[in-house]
């Protein structure tokens, strides 16, 4: 009768502590795009991952990445996107990754110096980026 209770009491409790033991997942989301309507949609893939793995008890590192057209998202003046980055930012783990190579042509092309929005860290190339983050383990998604 011991045996059973015991046994009994480790099947009820290996849901929880499957869930303690918890995973971590590594998302890497591309934005290549400067459409309101594909920003707002790899912002919303970063929010429901980020909502999905931590009502399964995991963790999520997710590092957006936009390079090319996509960059107008951390443009300080130019995202429509900016206040949900800095809302996210606060509440999510997530990086937002601006190319270096996009940045030094749009300044060349305008002759003004790119100014980012705070959360935007700059990364030598979003491409490469992108491989980096995908030999890492990264999952990529493009959205």
């Amino acid at each position: 009768m011991i045996r059973r209770t015991a046994l009994a009491a480790i099947l009820a409790a290996a849901p929880l502590m499957a869930m303690a033991e918890g995973k971590t997942h590594h998302v890497a989301i591309h934005v290549d795009q400067n459409d309101p309507q594909v920003l707002n949609m790899a912002l919303n893939n970063a929010q429901n991952v980020a909502a999905y793995y931590s009502e399964a008890g995991d963790e999520v590192v997710i590092e957006m990445v936009a390079y090319g057209p996509g960059l107008h998202m951390l443009v300080e003046g130019k995202s429509p996107v900016k206040d949900r980055i800095s809302t996210m930012a606060l509440e999510l783990p997530i990086t937002f990754s601006a190319c270096a190579n996009t940045i030094a042509g749009m300044e060349k092309k305008t002759g003004e110096k790119l100014v980012l929005l705070d959360e935007a860290s700059v990364v030598p190339s979003g491409v490469v980026r992108l491989i980096e983050l995908q030999e890492e383990g990264y999952a990529y998604v493009r959205p």
